[in-house]
């Protein structure tokens, strides 16, 4: 295996061999990396005496678990005061060769230990140590003392170690409900396991039976983290912890399953590993902490049988689940309001005595479930908790079809057991603006809950509310809201950011659709709490203010109001009538508005377009107007890159295209070869085009469903303007990889497009320019 390149050569040839997989693989490859560095340490030392001096793997190399793209984490260890620095560099300079990263330093025992003494890092790396060649006694001898120092110090270590979870954990997010889980770092994932074992050294902080579910826990995480780190070099790409929806079928192939049950085992996985670390951190944050209460927190009037003491909620020895049937609600909006947790002794006690729920549920049992629900973020570990021993299925059993249940796309970041959970948390900061906080919560925790069966979930939801709604013991009158909740949950957004909302067409829609004023108020309520759920990318100023804008048209509309009176009509202004009246050249960029005035020409609307394309521009929407052979148009826009738009370069941009000297499609082409990235593709549905003839009285409304690619919005309106097709209105929104652009367009005599036979053909069209 001697040779400058063997070792590299080496693990191109396992990552290319199917016969091993997952943690045997990372076993293979450290047996390669040891045999390899053995030979260069011979080479090394040559015939000088080796003694006094070894050569240590820590860390995760010194564990014996070498993932492709880890870190070879070497200590050169010796006794003499002077470092052997012709060695190490012998030793480094051929791994640095091998083009591996490389950790390493030259120490004295001493040096070590007292290194060790005040950094974390270094502490916890010489707890895994293991001599790969030269002195045996010396790398005994740190062991020892490392250990030894360890346990000495076990207290600030501890602590140290404990905090240095908590911020870890809220830097890389969760693996269990995150749906591009970081396999390492994030909650749940190989580092707590490694953290908990570190801490194990000092003191037993594990339950009995804990060290069974952790180690088959850290097999389902190496196995997939190892065969990601395969998958991404075979791509050409540098290995990653963070398992994105790109990779995820490929990871799923190599461990033998498909995607959605490997993300689902990895969930299972992580939520054991959550469970077990925060039951563990808990106990050490008791015995560190500087005084202990021993009587705790209890209300015989609030709460009877229950204490919270030192950050859990205990079940007091003589009282009996059996006999109190809402001691589980009870205790966990107990602890949701005292940011405490349930012990996972009262857990288990309630698992095992308390009686089932039955139905229909008694008002205090209703109440008690929305209680723990207004808790807000407070209450999502408590359900979750109620949830790992089972007790939340006995409520909501249909939370089982939608546990870990990952969603295959861009747009959500959470599963959907996650996602229902953060909804309610969300809509619990917004019950201020609604009359019946109940079934905003409610409607909150179950708009989603479809989604764990076959066919559309919005249908299948509907259907499972009912169920649930009478399990509740609900007024029918309620369930009906609830079935409207499920039912018209992204109506609002989709209006506000597919529809003009200056067209009555689209107010009186959605008015009627809605019917009342209480589910105008809950669905935007709800609106909010679902969009800041799914992702930074669903809700914001822009969406925001387009769907206040809409509910409070609606509402107007809704109490008796005319729309007249409000001038839903709100483009273009007395200002924008005026420029157009003067008929002057006008291009004006400020703040995230492109304002033009230009003599009408046909394509017009698209080389403006275009140009914000060339700067990278995002358009959210654009209007138009015309009036005596002048034409007025105003585009929203967003700069991905920046926090502010480069007018000055955009307007220079927009007067060359008027003048003709602009090469928009060749400087089009060459953005996209420079910038283009290549899209998951993932949850996508096939190119489409819409046409709606219900929204608008005044324009044929076209939709088109399309992967987002630089130059898009350019390639539809000049599609549009092949046929001669007047656009009075755009709506573009970008949902992760996807676009769904709206279209008010007319013939250039004002007339609907409704012609058959010219659809056919500008479907083609529109297809042919979004594929």
């Amino acid at each position: 295996m001697s040779g400058p390149v063997s070792l590299a050569a080496d693990r191109a040839r396992l990552c290319d061999d199917p016969s091993s997989r997952g943690r045997a693989w990372a076993r293979r490859w450290s047996d390669h990396v040891d045999a390899w560095l053995v030979e260069q340490w011979a080479d090394a030392v040559g015939d000088a005496d080796g003694s006094g001096v070894a050569l240590l793997a820590v860390g995760g190399y010194g564990r014996g678990e070498l993932a492709p793209g880890s870190d070879l984490d070497l200590l050169l260890l010796h006794r003499a005061r002077t470092a052997p620095a012709e060695l190490a560099e012998r030793l480094w300079y051929p791994i640095w060769d091998q083009g591996l990263k490389l950790g390493h330093a030259v120490r004295t025992p001493g040096d070590a230990l007292g290194l060790a003494a005040d950094d974390l890092d270094t502490a916890t790396a010489l707890l895994s140590i293991r001599l790969l060649a030269g002195d045996e006694a010396l790398a005994q001898e740190l062991a020892v003392d490392a250990r030894a120092q360890w346990r000495k110090r076990s207290k600030r270590y501890l602590a140290q170690l404990r905090t240095s979870v908590a911020s870890r954990q809220a830097r890389f997010g969760e693996v269990a409900f995150l749906l591009e889980p970081d396999l390492k770092e994030g909650r749940g994932g190989l580092r707590d396991i490694q953290a908990l074992r570190w801490a194990s050294v000092a003191r037993d902080v594990l339950e009995v039976g804990d060290a069974e579910p952790l180690d088959a826990a850290e097999e389902v995480l190496v196995d997939a983290r190892v065969e990601l780190h395969r998958v991404r070099i075979a791509a050409g790409d540098r290995p990653s912890d963070r398992l994105s929806l790109q990779d995820q079928d490929a990871v799923a192939q190599a461990v033998g399953t498909d995607a959605d049950a490997l993300m689902a085992g990895l969930a299972h996985a992580a939520r054991n590993v959550a469970w077990i670390a925060d039951e563990s951190w808990d106990r050490v944050g008791a015995s560190l902490a500087t005084s202990v209460s021993l009587l705790g927190w209890r209300s015989r009037e609030r709460a009877p049988g229950l204490v919270v003491r030192n950050g859990q909620v205990l079940l007091e020895v003589a009282t009996d689940p059996a006999a109190q049937p809402e001691l589980p609600l009870e205790a966990a909006v107990l602890a949701a309001g005292k940011d405490a947790r349930i012990a996972r002794s009262t857990l288990l006690r309630f698992v095992d005595r308390s009686p089932e729920p039955d139905v229909p549920w008694s008002s205090h049992r209703r109440n008690l479930f929305v209680e723990l629900l207004a808790q807000g973020h407070a209450a999502v570990p408590v359900v979750e908790a109620l949830d790992h021993v089972g007790l939340w299925e006995r409520y909501l059993p249909e939370w089982a079809a939608v546990r870990n249940r990952p969603q295959r796309n861009a747009y959500h970041r959470f599963t959907v057991d996650r996602h229902l959970l953060e909804t309610s948390a969300n809509a619990a900061a917004l019950v201020d603006r609604v009359d019946r906080p109940d079934l905003l919560l409610l409607g909150a925790l179950l708009h989603d809950i479809g989604k764990g069966h076959p066919g559309d979930h919005t249908e299948v939801g509907m259907e499972l509310v009912v169920d649930i709604g009478e399990r509740m013991g609900l007024e029918s009158d309620d369930i009906a809201v609830l079935v409207d909740l499920v039912r018209l949950h992204l109506l609002l957004p989709d209006v506000a950011t597919r529809r003009d909302l200056s067209d009555e067409g689209t107010i009186r829609g959605v008015a009627h659709t809605v019917g009342d004023s209480r589910r105008l108020h809950l669905l935007a309520a709800l609106t909010e709490a679902d969009s800041l759920a799914t992702g930074p990318a669903a809700w914001g100023n822009w969406k925001a203010g387009l769907v206040r804008k809409l509910v409070q048209r609606v509402d107007h509309l809704l109490a008796g109001g005319d729309l007249a009176a409000l001038s839903v009509a709100d483009f273009p202004d007395a200002r924008q009538l005026a420029l157009l009246d003067a008929g002057d050249l006008v291009v004006d960029g400020r703040g995230f508005t492109l304002e033009l005035v230009a003599p009408d020409r046909p394509g017009l609307f698209g080389r403006v377009a275009g140009v914000l394309a060339l700067h990278g521009l995002e358009v959210h929407a654009a209007d138009v107007a015309s009036r005596g052979g002048m034409a007025l148009e105003q585009f929203e826009v967003t700069s991905p890159f920046s926090p502010q738009v480069p007018w000055d370069a955009v307007v220079a941009h927009v007067h060359a295209a008027l003048e003709d000297r602009l090469a928009i499609e060749a400087r089009l082409a060459d953005r996209i070869r420079t910038y283009a990235r290549r899209p998951s593709g993932l949850g996508l549905p096939p190119p489409a085009v819409r046409f709606d003839d219900s929204s608008s009285a005044t324009a044929t409304v076209i939709e088109v469903h399309a992967a987002d690619r630089i130059g898009l919005l350019y390639r539809v309106l000049a599609a549009l303007s092949a046929f001669s097709l007047d656009v009075r209105t755009a709506k573009v929104q970008t949902i992760g990889e996807m676009v769904i652009d709206s279209f008010y367009v007319t013939h250039a005599s004002g007339s609907l497009v409704i012609d058959p036979e010219v659809r056919a053909e500008l479907e083609r069209a529109l297809l042919h320019a979004i594929s």
